[in-house]
């Protein structure tokens, strides 16, 4: 198949799913998503995004009507189905189908799944970004539905001609509006700490383990706009981005001046996908 869906139990081509009108994330985007993509059929770093769903969705007191184990069978067998090397594994759950009103109803949740082709981020593509002042809530730790201030944002980015935004709260940097920010300064890793302004992303502690790993110091605290802009490489990672650089920010250029040590990580972190998805021997 060339791509496919899944609603509570039904399957069929995405373009040909429907979902019931009162389904809660209609009226609140009430429920909570991961992603990650797959190369060879397999899916990268499932165990970890699988973990970290089930985590948003006890932090939202949504019960999910499947154990782990069998969440992830659905998956991998969907994934199967689909043609392609390189897909986008997306799944998320909602609280019910229930009339609208704001208190939790006693149904059960629905789960839904979309597998589609997609390529995964090239590394030696250089990102341009802008900043725009974060007004999301306070519960960014969460993978919620609710991301209407990160569309706004990118859509700010889209029309400005921009790869992504990043988001700051007065001086401090928090993130970018689908991927986690870090830098590189002063031969250091240098990233955000995960409190409840900044999702605990996949890619990002596989950035930090591969920088241990290669000898990177690391440090994990709070870094302003003028240390980013200061910074001697700006890196943008997510589950299908692993680790990409940026080379303008705000109309200046940034980066550029680490970038033997910035390729030691993309190319450890490519090695890595590539290897858990046999396409390379260990």
């Amino acid at each position: 198949m060339e791509n496919l869906g899944y609603y509570d139990g039904k399957y069929d081509l995405i373009e040909n799913m429907t979902v019931p009108f009162d389904d809660r994330v209609h009226y609140y985007g009430d429920g909570v998503y991961d992603a990650t993509c797959a190369g060879n059929h397999i899916i990268f770093n499932l165990e970890e995004h699988i973990d970290r769903f089930y985590n948003s969705a006890e932090l939202l007191q949504i019960k999910i009507p499947h154990t782990k184990e069998d969440l992830k069978k659905i998956l991998l067998e969907m994934v199967s189905k689909v043609e392609g090397n390189e897909l986008f594994v997306y799944w998320q759950v909602t609280r019910a189908v229930a009339p609208r009103k704001h208190v939790f109803p006693e149904k059960d949740a629905k789960i839904w799944i979309m597998i589609r082709p997609s390529k995964i981020g090239d590394p030696k593509n250089l990102l341009k970004l802008i900043t725009v002042e974060d007004t999301r809530f306070l519960h960014c730790n969460i993978k919620t539905l609710n991301l209407i201030p990160n569309v706004m944002a990118s859509q700010k980015g889209e029309l400005a001609g921009c790869d992504e935004i990043i988001f700051h709260r007065g001086e401090r940097v928090t993130e970018c509006s689908h991927s986690n920010l870090h830098i590189i300064k002063d031969g250091k890793f240098i990233t955000p700490p995960t409190d409840h302004y900044i999702l605990p992303g996949i890619a990002r502690d596989h950035l930090i383990k591969m920088s241990k790993q290669l000898g990177i110091p690391v440090e994990k605290t709070i870094f302003t706009l003028q240390d980013m802009m200061e910074a001697d490489e700006v890196i943008v990672s997510s589950s299908s981005n692993f680790c990409l650089s940026a080379y303008e920010i705000d109309g200046l250029k940034v980066g550029g001046k680490a970038p033997e040590l910035l390729h030691k990580l993309q190319e450890a972190l490519m090695e890595e996908y590539l290897v858990a998805t046999k396409q390379k021997e260990a």
